[in-house]
């Protein structure tokens, strides 16, 4: 977003994660050869889906000059930041008080995610002048408490913020060794903690920052829950309907939604969205399979680039989907556990608020009980080696420059 600093009124669009105005910029920097310093210092790949093309395409359109954006006129942040600044009504205006958590920094690719500063190499990259960006803060910072945010009383103290996925992962006690999770939105994230060293398939970023940064390796799918209500909405029905008409299998059907190109691991801006194995016995109930195993095995290719993973923690409202889950299990060949609250981000932001104000320890949160459903394979090694081969091919088809064999 891109607001004026003095009354917080936003300049224009709020430019979402999905949003694919910036991908022929990105191609140009890409063949620039500009991949590998964004890569090295932001942690993550030239992608359209990052914040920094955005903002580069919000200052074109609406401070061409950056004249505005040098004087400190305007702020250009995450929706954190924005946030942050209403929390604190005009006084913060006055103030100047302008923050973004450092995990939702770390996503925005302006980002050295070793120091946790800015890094002028991107900045100049992108032509994002430093002056228009929040100061980075932790995950437990130092917010300022609310002011003129009725009906919550003046002074309401701000304890912490995460960002959507890093807050599911907080909720699981994700610190704990071991914990792979699988967030299930409108597209998804797997996360797990650890450097990730120069797997090109994830991305590294700072999960969150409460006594120490803590760095998390995470692969984003841009289109899972989008893939079911984009065929609800092309047969002007219910969600929920078409799940009830799910086929038995997909048949010859595969889709691959690469609606806005194809994220993690494949990383393919131009990659298009394909339904093959149409015939003219193919209805509607093969479609919603077909979309039902797309999401399963978008989640296990990422899955799969974080190496051993014995249980897969699973979240976010698709996950109420028990058929969803079993074919989870069975692509993956690997337990799935069903966390019994699906929207876990709300949970893990108040742990982590919780812990600022002293109301728990991280022990006391290791100890909570965290009630799961459990999905175990019911498919043999052989059959889900050939599901997955057939869907690999599926997607080298969505890919550029795929020709038949």
């Amino acid at each position: 977003m891109l607001w004026d600093r003095r009354t917080g009124e936003p300049l224009g669009p709020l430019v979402s994660w999905q949003d694919q105005r910036t991908t022929a910029r990105c191609r140009d920097l890409v063949a620039a050869g500009a991949g590998r310093l964004v890569r090295e210092v932001s942690g993550m790949p030239l992608d359209p889906m990052f914040s920094a093309l955005k903002a580069g395409w919000l200052l074109d359109t609406y401070d061409p000059e950056r004249r505005r954006a040098k004087a400190g006129e305007l702020c250009l942040g995450t929706v954190d930041s924005w946030l942050l600044s209403r929390f604190g009504g005009e006084h913060a205006a006055e103030a100047g008080e302008y923050l973004t958590e450092v995990g939702n920094a770390s996503r925005t690719q302006l980002l050295d995610i070793g120091t946790r500063r800015w890094d002028e190499r991107l900045l100049d990259l992108f032509a994002v002048p430093a002056p228009v960006l929040p100061r980075v803060v932790a995950s437990c910072g130092e917010f300022p408490g609310t002011r003129g945010l009725a009906p919550v009383p003046d002074g309401t103290p701000v304890r912490a913020v995460l960002g959507d996925s890093h807050a599911a992962m907080f909720a699981h006690a994700g610190w704990r060794p071991g914990v792979v999770k699988a967030t299930y939105g409108t597209g998804s994230s797997v996360m797990a903690l650890g450097d990730g060293g120069d797997n090109p398939a994830l991305c590294r970023s700072i999960a969150w920052e409460v006594s120490e940064p803590v760095f998390a390796v995470e692969g984003n799918i841009r289109a899972t829950g989008r893939t079911l209500s984009w065929l609800a909405e092309l047969f002007d029905t219910g969600e929920q309907e078409l799940l009830d008409q799910a086929a038995e299998t997909p048949g010859r059907v595969r889709f691959v939604p690469a609606f806005g190109g194809l994220g993690a691991p494949w990383w393919e801006p131009d990659a298009v969205a394909i339904l093959s194995g149409l015939t003219l016995d193919t209805r509607r109930g093969e479609l919603v399979t077909a979309a039902l195993h797309a999401i399963a095995h978008q989640v296990e290719d990422v899955v799969a680039a974080v190496g051993e993973v014995q249980v897969l923690m699973c979240d976010g409202g698709l996950t109420r989907s028990d058929r969803l889950m079993r074919l989870q299990a069975d692509v993956s060949g690997r337990r799935v556990d069903r966390s019994a609250e699906a929207d876990l981000s709300a949970l893990g932001a108040a742990d982590a608020a919780g812990l600022a104000a002293g109301l728990w320890s991280i022990s006391d949160l290791e100890g909570r009980p965290r009630p799961a459903t459990g999905y175990h394979p019911s498919t043999d090694g052989a059959t889900r080696a050939a599901a997955r081969a057939q869907w690999r091919a599926a997607v080298d088809r969505s890919r550029p420059g795929w020709r038949p064999a």
